[in-house]
């Protein structure tokens, strides 16, 4: 794979490569390049990251547990959560509900 451009951030290292499906051009093949870093969490480990992803230097990101099972796609207008339950969704949502945008919509 030294084809394809190293990750971003220190660490970074070939994980796979998807098809993108959709193009109505048979000819034309879009393929998207993954990448993951495992590291032990710490207290400010990804906060490099997540400011260059609200820079928009870097997009696509997904922080997850080592299990896959909760989420964190941030993004530069903000960042979705993906829980394991309801139940956790409604905890993290009270927990920070000062996080949460004015707009009627949650938006």
């Amino acid at each position: 794979m030294s084809a394809i451009r190293q990750g971003v951030h220190r660490g970074a290292g070939y994980w796979q490569s998807l098809l993108v499906a959709g193009d109505p051009d048979p000819e034309f093949r879009t393929h998207r390049h993954l990448f993951t870093v495992r590291r032990p969490w710490r207290r400010g480990c990804v906060d490099d990251l997540l400011r260059d992803v609200a820079d928009d230097k870097v997009a696509d990101v997904l922080i997850t547990d080592t299990r896959l099972q909760r989420i964190h796609h941030p993004y530069d207008g903000g960042a979705d959560v993906f829980l394991t339950a309801t139940e956790e969704r409604d905890r993290m949502r009270n927990r920070y509900a000062t996080w949460f945008s004015s707009h009627s919509a949650g938006l």
